[in-house]
């Protein structure tokens, strides 16, 4: 078991060849404040000279993945960087830090009546009334419209559409609560697209889209990687999934800990049924390929068994799981802590992370032929286990 707390900084002759495994792409799942893990995650990358192919996010991955993808590879911490100081908000946590817990208690209360700037603000008239007509677009408690001009300030659309890095942004759709990724492989995006990924209810108003609403894509598919398990064509690849809540976690002692756990295992979502599904498939595509591989040459070419034998894939996906570690004091509300303390940390969590997945290696590993589908789960501080 390796320690992950102070990976080795690879020398530039030992940075790990990812493209011999096709592909590189990158999945962020929503979390507010958590997101700041993510940006750790890939300075982690970056360092070691590893960009993405394709990026795909939701809430505030959606947002980090656009800075990303709507940045050349030069520019893409810097603007990372500059989005999380612009929203990192003291509020009065640091008069009050003298006091255990109140500082803590102090942001959290001003985040929530305040609004972050940069980010979003209150909306005076939801307060009102909650029957007060607001009109489709503007129901919400706050205004996302901070949002638009931070990152109308940090994404270069003309990098974002011009195809250099692949985005793909989850949406729910509000009148069919269906799931859409928009996909910058296939449509031209633009803000709309990252601003609906983000509108979660009832906190942000939806955005509109052509004729539809749009919500947060976080509650339908908080962890957006079916996007990549489901594209077509499929292809090898290394697909770094980072995850903000952990689905594992110990049993609850108290209400206050049964709301942490609680929000934990909704924002999971379901991510170990996923996994296990997804191998499940993967591995019957392989089994058909090599099936259909010993078919004597007259019965293969039967027009019928050639159908079938279409059923059959030989790709092969190593995912990466990473699973951001639960901070000291923190508690369901960790993910609206904008604070400068809060952002500095899980950035450096992320970053010490990733660099000891990367010193690891897991994806060089000897697996089974038959397997389409590798597990490497990264829980912080331990070796990453292969499954």
């Amino acid at each position: 078991m390796m320690d992950t707390t102070n990976p080795r900084v690879a020398p530039l002759g030992e940075r790990p060849n990812l493209r011999a495994f096709g592909q590189v792409v990158l999945v962020l799942q929503g979390g507010g404040a958590l997101g700041a893990y993510q940006v750790g995650v890939y300075r982690a990358l970056h360092e070691a000279g590893i960009e993405p192919d394709w990026v795909i996010g939701t809430s505030i991955g959606a947002i980090n993945g656009s800075l990303i993808a709507g940045n050349p590879p030069e520019r893409r911490l810097e603007r990372l960087s500059a989005f999380w100081q612009r929203i990192a908000h003291v509020g009065m946590r640091g008069r009050l830090s003298g006091w255990p817990g109140l500082g803590a208690i102090s942001a959290h209360w001003t985040t929530l009546m305040q609004g972050v700037p940069g980010f979003f603000a209150p909306n005076p008239f939801a307060l009102v009334n909650p029957h007060w007509p607001l009109g489709p677009e503007a129901v919400g408690y706050y205004s996302t419209a901070p949002l638009r001009e931070t990152l109308r300030d940090l994404v270069d659309l003309t990098v974002l559409q011009g195809g250099t890095c692949r985005l793909t942004v989850g949406a729910a759709n509000v009148r069919t609560g269906r799931m859409r990724y928009f996909d910058s492989r296939d449509e031209v995006l633009d803000l709309r697209h990252v601003m609906a990924s983000g509108a979660l209810p009832p906190a942000f108003p939806p955005v509109r889209i052509g004729d539809d609403l749009y919500w947060d894509g976080g509650i339908l598919s908080n962890t957006p990687v079916e996007a990549v398990f489901d594209d077509n064509p499929r292809r090898d690849g290394i697909v770094f999934a980072v995850h903000m809540w952990n689905p594992s976690g110990a049993e609850p002692q108290t209400l206050w800990e049964v709301i942490n756990r609680q929000k934990d295992l909704q924002y999971a979502s379901r991510a170990h049924s996923q996994i296990t599904r997804q191998k499940q498939m993967h591995r019957l595509r392989h089994v058909i390929a090599e099936l259909a591989g010993r078919l004597p040459d007259d019965i293969a070419a039967d027009p019928e068994i050639k159908a079938l034998a279409a059923y059959g894939c030989v790709t092969r996906m190593h995912v990466v799981r990473l699973l951001a570690p639960r901070l000291e004091a923190e508690d369901h509300l960790r993910d609206i802590d904008f604070s400068p303390a809060g952002i500095r940390a899980r950035e450096e969590a992320g970053y010490r992370h990733a660099r000891g997945v990367l010193t690891q290696a897991p994806w060089t590993r000897a697996v089974d032929d038959l397997e389409g589908f590798v597990l490497h789960e990264a829980d912080a501080g331990h070796a990453a286990v292969t499954w």
